[in-house]
C-alpha cells in the first residue's frame, strides 16, 4: 500500500480524543497526511508540527461541511458530536471511508436508511460503542468460551479525576433518559434513573450504575443470542486512582452461561485503560483505521458498506492487541448462581 498518498481528516483532531487518535496513527505510519480540523484550528498548530505531514483546518459543523475545500480525502474520522450526520452522509455520497464515534442506538437509523438507498463504495463504521468498540470486541472474544449465554452485564466506570475533552464530557453529562436493554429476550426502552443496577468493583466495593443505549447492546445480542443484556454507566474510583496512579477508565464485563466444557460459569473481565477514557477511545478508533487503510501489516478493507468495529476487526487475539497499548486485562471465573 502506498500509504504516503493516504490523507485522513480528523474532525476534532486536536481535542483530547482526536489528538490521541492522531498520535496513534502517526506512530503506525510516518507518511500519512493528517488534517486536524475544528472550530479553533490555531489550537492544533503545535500538534500538527509535532506529528509532521500534518495541517490544521477550520470546520464548524453548525455551518455545514464543504468537501470541495479539501484535496482528496481517504478517511474521515469524526471525533466530535455530529447529530446531523453531516460527516457520515458526505462520506457515503462521495465514496470516502468514515469512522464516527458519537452515536447512540437510537441515532443510527438515518445513515442506515441512506445506505439502503445509496451504494456505499467505501467502509463506513458505526463506532458509537463504548470506547469505540473495545468493550464489544472483548465480549466477542470471551463469548467464544461459551456454548450458551444467558446474561451479559456491562459497565463503564468514569473516574472524575480522569481528564476528558468536550466530546467525552458531553457524553458523561448526557447519560440520563431512556435506555435500550434486553430482558428475558425482549427489547425494552426504560427510564435510566428508574432502573439502577449495583455493580461490584475491583476493590470489592460497589457502585450504582444506570443503563445507557450504546451500540454494544444490539450488536452483542446479534452474535450471542443472550436473553439479558445491559450496559451501565457508573462513576467511581478507578483502578489507576486506587493504586495511586493516574485515573484509568475501566470496563466491566460479566458473562453468565454454559462453557464449552459444559460447566455453568460466570466469567468476569475488567479492561482497564491506564491513560484514561480519551486514550481508550482513541485505541478503538485506531484499530478500525488500521484495518481500513491496511496499516501495521493488516490487509486493507476495500469492500464498501456499513460496518461495526466488531465486524471489521478480528477478535481472535484482541486482548493481546490491547495489551500492546498498555491496557490491562483482568479475568476471573466464578460459579454461576
Amino acid at each position: 500500500m502506498e500509504s504516503q498518498k493516504k490523507r485522513i481528516l480528523i474532525v476534532g483532531g486536536y481535542g483530547m480524543v482526536g489528538s490521541n487518535i492522531a498520535r496513534l496513527i502517526r506512530q503506525a505510519d510516518k507518511r500519512i497526511e493528517l488534517i486536524l480540523a475544528g472550530r479553533n484550528p490555531q489550537n492544533g498548530i503545535s500538534l500538527a508540527k509535532e506529528l509532521n505531514h500534518s495541517e490544521t483546518a477550520y470546520i464548524n459543523l453548525a455551518e455545514g461541511f464543504d468537501l470541495s475545500e479539501f484535496k482528496k480525502i481517504d478517511l474521515i474520522i469524526s471525533a466530535v458530536d455530529d447529530h446531523s450526520n453531516i460527516l457520515r452522509e458526505t462520506a457515503i455520497l462521495n465514496g470516502i471511508a468514515c469512522i464516527a464515534v458519537s452515536e447512540l442506538a437510537d441515532q443510527i437509523s438515518p445513515t442506515a436508511f441512506l445506505s439502503l438507498h445509496k451504494t456505499i463504495v467505501a467502509p463506513v463504521v458505526y463506532a458509537g460503542h463504548w470506547q469505540a468498540g473495545l468493550l464489544t470486541l472483548m465480549v466477542k472474544q470471551q463469548a467464544n468460551k461459551f456454548s450458551q449465554i444467558e446474561t451479559i452485564e456491562l459497565a463503564g466506570l468514569y473516574d472524575p479525576k480522569d481528564s476528558v475533552g468536550p466530546l467525552v464530557a458531553n457524553e458523561v453529562s448526557g447519560f440520563v433518559g431512556e435506555a435500550l436493554i434486553r430482558k428475558g429476550g425482549n427489547w425494552l426502552s426504560v427510564q435510566a434513573k428508574e432502573n439502577p443496577r449495583t455493580i461490584d468493583l475491583h476493590n470489592h466495593s460497589s457502585a450504582i450504575g444506570y443503563p445507557l443505549s450504546t451500540l454494544d447492546i444490539p450488536s452483542i445480542a446479534a452474535f450471542t443470542s443472550a436473553k439479558n443484556i445491559r450496559f451501565d454507566f457508573i462513576i467511581g474510583e478507578s483502578i489507576g486512582t486506587s493504586n495511586g496512579l493516574e485515573a484509568s477508565h475501566d470496563l466491566y464485563i460479566t458473562i453468565d452461561g454454559t462453557l464449552l466444557s459444559g460447566e455453568k460459569r460466570k466469567l468476569s473481565t475488567i479492561v482497564s485503560g491506564p491513560k484514561g477514557n480519551s486514550h481508550l477511545t482513541a485505541v478503538g478508533v485506531y484499530l478500525i483505521t488500521e484495518k481500513i487503510l491496511g496499516l501495521n501489516g493488516q490487509s486493507e478493507q476495500k469492500t464498501g458498506g456499513l460496518y461495526l468495529p466488531e465486524t471489521i476487526i478480528s477478535t481472535h487475539h484482541i486482548s493481546n492487541r490491547l495489551k500492546e497499548f498498555g491496557i490491562e486485562i483482568i479475568e476471573e471465573t466464578l460459579e454461576s448462581l
